[in-house]
This record gives structure tokens, sequence and C-alpha cells, in this order.
């Protein structure tokens, strides 16, 4: 692993200023006009980049309502099926190449977490300059040697990662040739 990476002509890692990256997420609410007011939020309040998140709801998950699908953790989404959840809040791909425009406009950086290899194919098609793994993919040792083979800045989220499943994920980038890694912890439950 470099003791540093670059995305868009930013260093990042120790000894550079902070790359502070705003998640868009589903915090647009299915609104094309709030996605572009989030982005512009961003920018005022000083991000240098704007990470988008590809998948539909097919790509992450099935449509079942078996117990194992069915959201009871007492967050906001309770009584709703994953597939429901994720139907709600994901970011239209054909929204992704404009966003991606609008990001730039702003003098920002867009990247993406991919959940597969079609997402990855999509963002390859619209040249982002990076991707994050989510740390739920950590262990989706085929899906980060296809990110790391696109020869772009990873950055990892660990999460709940333990150190063998952080390690496996890196010398698989590795592996595929690519030492332009940055690992993130950050939680992985959410209100």
């Amino acid at each position: 692993m470099n003791a540093s990476i670059v995305i868009t002509n930013k260093k990042i890692g120790k000894g550079y200023p902070v790359f502070i990256v705003a998640e868009l997420s589903a915090n647009h609410l299915q609104k094309f006009d709030n996605a572009v007011k989030l982005i512009k939020a961003a920018k005022e309040a000083g991000a240098n980049a704007v990470k988008l998140q590809t998948y539909t709801p097919d790509t992450i998950t099935i449509d079942c309502d078996n117990e194992y699908f069915q959201i009871k953790q007492g967050t906001l989404w309770d009584g709703q099926t994953l597939y429901q959840l994720y139907k709600e809040a994901y970011t239209p791909w054909e929204w992704q190449p404009k966003l991606k425009e609008i990001i730039e406009s702003e003098g920002l950086t867009c990247f993406s977490t991919p959940s597969d290899k079609s997402s990855v194919d999509f963002l390859e098609k619209i040249n982002v300059p990076a991707y994050k793994i989510a740390s739920f993919e950590i262990t989706d040792i085929p899906l980060i040697e296809y990110v790391a083979s696109k020869g772009k800045p990873v950055i990892i989220s660990t999460g709940i990662a333990t150190l063998s499943d952080i390690e496996e994920a890196v010398n698989a980038c590795k592996r595929m040739g690519n030492n332009q890694i940055a690992l993130l912890k950050c939680v992985s439950a959410y209100p």
C-alpha cells in the first residue's frame, strides 16, 4: 500500500490536507433537483468530492419477504424488506452521468461505491477517477479484484471487518497490481 493516493490531482494521506467526501446516498429522496441541491450544499460546506452509490435493488439484494430480508432493528425502516428499502434509496443510473457533470462543474470530484461488476462497468463508461468499497462488500473478493483491475484508487471501508478481512481485501487489490489503496474506518450502523 502506498503512503498516499491521488484522486483527481489531490494527494490523500499523511501530511496532506483532509479530503472531505460528501455522501449523496438516498438523501435526494428520488428527486433529481434534491440531488443537485445537495451537490451545491456539499460545495458550500467545503467538500472535495461527492460520492454516489451505484446499484439497483436487483443488483444488491433479492425481492423476498423472508424474515432474513426484513428490517427489524429499531431503525427508520422497520417493517420494510431490504428490496423495498433499496428501491426507495438508490440513485437512478440514468441520473449519474449528469450528476457527475454537475459535481465536476462545481470543482468537486465524483466517484462511487459499486455493488457488482455491472455497476463497475457502468462507472468505467462515465470515467469515475476512484472507487469506494462498502464495508459490507469487504469480503466480496471478486468485486474488489474487479474494481482494483481498473487501476484507479480504491478506498476500502472497514466497518466491522476483522483484521483478516481487511488484509484479504488489501491483498486482493495488490494481486491485481493496484497499490492505490486507502482504508476508511467508519461505523456500519445507521440510525
